[in-house]
């Protein structure tokens, strides 16, 4: 491992790569001096025919040299990237001290130094200098031939990991092209000063900051698929904290759904949340799901598309879905019939807002589950001239679908709903509350249907969300927009999110609202500069702007009232939502019905606001 080793030694001696360069070029200024003399002397001569002063004239010309290559800011050149460039900034430098040199050394009639030992020496000067560098490009380009297979610049990487995945990992990128492994960090004391696959461990995780300036890393690449998420969250914490380019490997679902481990991947919003996976009861989920018809309403949307991906798990007898945009059916279509091709499938273009073609679709298709996750949720674009739609389609629709499940006799209903609807202080918010009192209504009204309501936070990487906006930003070099400094959100991953959502269909009871445990909130500027951090930039190449409060948007968002209590269920990840006033609804209801039959094609934004501020008081309250 010769030419690892030296590889090694050469980014050691990095942070000194200015001022060891001036002295190198210092030393060239000497052995030029004295090739001069021979050659112009000849052997027999060189060693004895020079002036008493010789070596005082030397060491001036060699301070003048270093002092003309410094403020030429010579020494700031990278060898290994050495070309004409920098042949002509050498040439200036010897031209203006050769010079300079010259003239001092005639001026002080010093003649005991030959005037063509004068004149000679810049010209070898500039032939010791060039030939230096030359000479280093080449070493540099050999060794990362030998190392890598290419002699083009590197991605230099710690591994944080020596176990199977690291080892599988190093197997499969050392001999890319482009690719040096330096070494691994793991935190097992055992590993140390070890090698796997002829890799070194080079210490613990939190010397990755330390071991990045010594070895010139450029990438770290998190290795530990079956680590805990609170220790893969340490791990990219320490790692982004370095200021290098973020990778990891792909997690422990995607190795068993076929990914190689040597696909690195940049960080997805999953590995920032760092909580331990929810424990689900399987068997539940398989009794509520296998070989029964389900139905999902905004199938092609966000968290539409990966409860049909979750579904497909559960091998229903056929999945239903229904969505309004012709392209993200197709998209949906596309990738159900390639993971899941012996899934009979159904793709519907509808439209919740349409009673009519929805009755349709029921009485043909005949469900037997329906996840209702059609809903505009957005809550700045329809709190501004938006209203009536989100009226018609959040909570117009929500009694549409469930209208029309109840006439066929579904077996559940679930409501994908928001924490938004929790002392509502917008729009979207209040429409969503509304779709939640519809579904304790029907449940009242349809008792044979099992009419429940799930809610939960935001969704990292869901349509519209903050992750894929702060790459976006990044990606066009920021700034990153951050509404307030102090605002606060629930975070859950998509896949989760939709998990617990089947868990809760099939556990909850008719008329309940179940919450979903979102863990502990997270500020969004902190997590702007994770980003920041994993994207291998700094905040002063991307900065952070904030932007004020958008219309109907609160610093923080609850997952219950404060009048509200939660029961345990027999999965800790879910409590049912026990809700002041919830038993018939009492005046709600009246009010509720009202809204429901009003002629809201004709309706204004300031008309729907008044209505839901009637059937709602806390978002009468929270926009009064």
């Amino acid at each position: 491992m010769f030419w690892l080793s030296l590889d090694t030694f050469l980014t050691r001696l990095r942070p000194w790569r200015e001022p060891l360069a001036l002295l190198l070029d210092g030393l060239m200024v000497v052995v030029a001096w004295h090739a001069t003399y021979l050659f112009r002397l000849g052997f027999e001569r060189w060693g004895h025919e020079r002036p008493w002063y010789d070596n005082q004239v030397l060491l001036g010309l060699v301070l003048l040299y270093m002092l003309v290559l410094w403020l030429l800011r010579v020494p700031k050149g990278m060898w290994r990237f050495a070309g004409f460039g920098e042949i002509k900034r050498l040439a200036a430098a010897c031209a203006i001290a050769g010079g300079l040199g010259a003239i001092t050394v005639l001026m002080l009639h010093l003649s005991g130094v030959p005037r063509a030992v004068l004149a000679l020496h810049p010209v070898f000067v500039l032939i010791a200098l060039a030939m230096m560098r030359m000479g280093y490009r080449m070493l540099y380009e050999h060794m990362r031939g030998r190392l890598s297979g290419s002699a083009q610049e590197q991605r230099r990487a710690l591994i944080m990991g020596a176990g199977q995945a690291g080892r599988l990992l190093v197997a499969g990128i050392q001999h890319q092209q482009g690719w040096v492994v330096v070494g691994y960090l793991d935190d097992e004391q055992i590993k140390h000063d070890a090698r796997v696959a002829g890799v070194p461990v080079l210490g613990v995780l939190p010397d990755a900051d330390r071991l990045v300036s010594v070895h010139g890393i450029t990438h770290i690449v998190v290795a530990m698929p079956g680590a805990d998420p609170v220790r893969r969250r340490r791990a990219l914490d320490i790692a982004s904290a370095t200021g290098c380019h973020v990778l990891t490997v792909p997690s422990s679902d995607e190795l068993h759904d076929g990914r190689a481990v040597a696909d690195l991947r940049d960080i997805e919003p999953e590995d920032l949340l760092g909580r331990e996976p929810v424990q689900l009861d399987e068997e539940g989920m398989a009794e509520a799901l296998c070989g029964k018809v389900i139905l999902v309403t905004g199938g092609g949307g966000s968290i539409g598309s990966e409860l049909c991906r979750q579904v497909a798990r559960y091998a229903p007898a056929r999945l239903i879905i229904v969505e309004v945009s012709e392209y993200n059916l197709y998209m949906i279509e596309q990738e159900m019939a390639e993971r899941f091709p012996a899934l009979p499938l159904v793709r519907l273009i509808g439209d919740v807002r349409d009673l009519v073609d929805l009755r349709m679709i029921f009485q043909r298709e005949r469900p037997q589950v329906v996840f209702h996750a059609a809903a505009y949720k957005h809550v700045p674009l329809m709190e501004v001239g938006n209203a009536v739609a989100a009226l018609r389609n959040n909570t117009l629709g929500t009694y549409h679908a469930g209208l029309a499940a109840a006439e066929v006799g579904v077996e559940r209903f679930v409501l994908i709903s928001t924490d938004k609807a929790v002392n509502p202080a917008n729009v979207m918010g209040a429409t969503k509350r509304a779709a939640e009192l519809v579904v304790s209504m029907l449940a009242v009204k349809h008792p044979a249907t099992r009419f429940m309501a799930v809610r939960f936070g935001n969704v990292l990487g869901s349509s519209g969300s903050v992750i894929p906006k702060f790459k976006q930003q990044i990606a066009k070099g920021g700034p990153l927009t951050v509404t307030h400094p102090d605002i606060i959100r629930y975070f859950m991953t998509i896949p989760e999110a939709a998990r617990l959502v089947l868990q809760a269909a099939a556990i909850g009871e008719s008329g309940q609202v179940l919450v979903l445990d979102m863990g502990d909130p997270v500020k969004i500027v902190d997590l702007a500069r994770t980003m920041i951090h994993l994207a291998g930039k700094t905040e002063a190449e991307i900065s952070i702007v904030f932007t004020g409060l958008r219309p109907g948007e609160k610093l923080y968002e609850e997952l219950l009232a404060d009048t509200d209590a939660t029961l345990p269920t027999r999965i800790p990840a879910i409590h049912r939502a026990r809700l002041a006033g919830r038993g018939e609804l009492n005046d709600q209801v009246s009010h509720l019905r009202e809204l429901l039959s009003l002629d809201h094609a004709n309706a204004n934004d300031a008309q729907v606001m008044r209505d839901l501020r009637r059937l709602l008081p806390e978002y009468a309250r929270a926009v009064s």
